[in-house]
């Protein structure tokens, strides 16, 4: 049989030392040797620090190859005692750095029991988390001194850093089911109180909130579409809705336009005036009052929007916390994931990064209790295929989709046939001018299913279907024959000449008022 032995050497782990009043780092060493003792002579006594302790959590190096025996042990479900640490620690080639078969048997010998263990690796975990700030916090100030670093890649680092260290020490322990079946019960019986069967936060459109129940506390909603569907008119359309007219609270991240060009588009989805006339001003007078009647409407709403452009998922974190906590937001929407970014930190793709953030998007919304609602662009599949059914998006044309469709509670889907100049469906001769679907394409805790919204493009809006409009808004481009699909492409002649709400640029204006 081959020799495996190797002359492994432990993990190198920066050390932190006195600092300059030579203060010593946090350290607990005593606890540290009796934490391995118990290991070594309490069976399955792993299992209670395995959530707590890491290599590095052990201040002195002997104590730091032990466990990284240990470690190796446990992984493998072998037995943990003095003889098989010694023997792996041989295999290893760190016995005599971990001090020998001698020190092994000193650390067993002063340990009566293991009944403190739990406690004691607590402190010990508590003590390595003191040092990583301490060392984070030198790296840092090292940085800060050298003119060549850009300061604002210093603190996304500084972000990235602290970030890290957090989710490493983040832990929960195993609930009993009891105190859960609880709260679940509270939730229920406040959603009982509730008009209709929403339990969550309604869109404001009935025929979705009937798939939904409303959007639910802690999921991450994916909202995706190709460009000129009307992402953001729909969610600015939503947002309208929850935060005027239920009045719960609404925070909305615009990696892509301005505060004030969002706030325009509220404007126009409100008062329904056409983004053209906001842009120049040339307004009737039955405008200008329009604006002046609705424009309260908007007025102390509570709606709170960053502009912040190249967001990174660590200061969307620290803005995300404080909006809850400051402002009892609800419900937080992203304008769009992909112009996101997960600065400090290194991927060997695009798409690993993207991974990252919608990871780090879902664990916020649990950790937070509130729906977070991300838009997201799709590929290019759809533009390949043809026909209402090929124009239909599917979860494959999610951008990067193997991560979100993954940590996704729910991907919906906006798909405007007319747009494709698609303007009969041709099994139900469903009229489809001005029309946007909805596709809940997949939902964790719910079925699938779509719905019709009536979309106004001049306003940028989309409303419920059934709600009154007028039809001479639309395209007038007459149907076709019974049966038939027109098909054209999207950069022919035929089709409306600006169909594209989400890319016009709106500038701010100044109302007589």
């Amino acid at each position: 049989m081959a020799n495996t032995r190797t002359n492994k050497k432990p993990t190198a782990i920066p050390k932190v030392g006195p600092n300059d009043m030579g203060k010593l780092p946090p350290q607990a060493v005593e606890l540290e040797e009796s934490v391995l003792g118990a290991l070594m002579i309490e069976k399955d006594a792993f299992a209670s620090v395995a959530d707590l302790l890491r290599p590095d959590s052990f201040y002195k190096d002997q104590n730091r190859c032990i466990f990284e025996a240990i470690y190796a042990l446990a992984a493998k479900e072998e037995p943990i005692d003095v003889l098989s640490v010694a023997e792996k620690l041989k295999q290893q080639g760190t016995l005599e750095q971990a001090g020998g078969v001698l020190y092994l048997s000193e650390l067993t010998r002063r340990v009566a029991s293991a009944a403190h263990l739990h406690y004691h690796a607590q402190i010990i975990a508590q003590k390595a988390t003191a040092r990583d700030l301490i060392h984070m916090a030198s790296e840092i100030e090292e940085l800060g001194y050298d003119e060549t670093q850009d300061v604002d890649d210093l603190m996304q680092k500084a972000e990235a850093d602290i970030f890290a260290i957090s989710q490493r020490n983040q832990k929960r322990d195993v609930t009993q089911i009891d105190p859960v079946i609880t709260e679940a019960f509270e939730r229920m019986r406040k959603a009982s109180k509730n008009e209709g069967s929403i339990s969550g936060i309604p869109s404001g459109f009935t025929d979705l909130d009937k798939i939904t129940s409303g959007w639910q506390k802690s999921d991450l909603i994916i909202i995706a579409a190709r460009p000129a569907m009307g992402k953001t008119a729909f969610v600015l359309s939503m947002a309208k809705n929850i935060a005027v007219n239920f009045r719960r609270p609404v925070a909305m991240f615009s990696l892509e336009m301005s505060n004030v060009q969002l706030v325009n588009r509220l404007i126009m989805n409100v008062c329904e005036i056409e983004g053209d006339k906001i842009k120049n001003g040339k307004m009737s007078q039955q405008e200008w009052q329009r604006i002046e009647a609705k424009i309260n409407d908007l007025k102390g709403a509570p709606v709170y929007v960053d502009d912040t452009p190249a967001l990174s998922v660590f200061e969307l974190r620290s803005k995300a916390r404080k909006l809850v906590r400051e402002h009892h937001v609800e419900l937080i929407i992203i304008d769009y994931l992909q112009l996101m970014n997960a600065q400090g930190m290194n991927f060997g793709s695009r798409e690993q990064e993207v991974s990252i953030i919608s990871r780090n998007l879902k664990a916020l919304a649990k950790e937070l209790d509130i729906p977070i609602i991300a838009l997201s662009q799709l590929n290019r599949g759809v533009e390949a295929r043809t026909g209402i059914e090929g124009k239909t998006p599917q979860l494959s044309d999610l951008r990067e989709s193997g991560a979100i469709e993954q940590d996704a509670d729910m991907v919906c889907f906006i798909h405007r046939p007319e747009y494709y100049h698609l303007y009969s469906d041709e099994k139900t001769g469903k009229d489809l001018r001005g029309l946007g679907q909805i596709i809940v394409a997949k939902h964790r805790n719910g079925a699938t299913d779509s719905i019709w919204l009536r979309f106004r493009k001049q306003f940028a809006k989309f409303q419920n279907e059934n709600e009154q409009f007028d039809p001479t808004e639309y395209d007038n481009t007459p149907l076709p024959e019974a049966g038939e699909v027109t098909i054209r492409s999207k950069m022919g002649a035929a089709g409306p000449a600006n169909d594209n709400p989400d890319g016009a640029q709106i500038d701010s204006f100044n109302p007589p008022f």
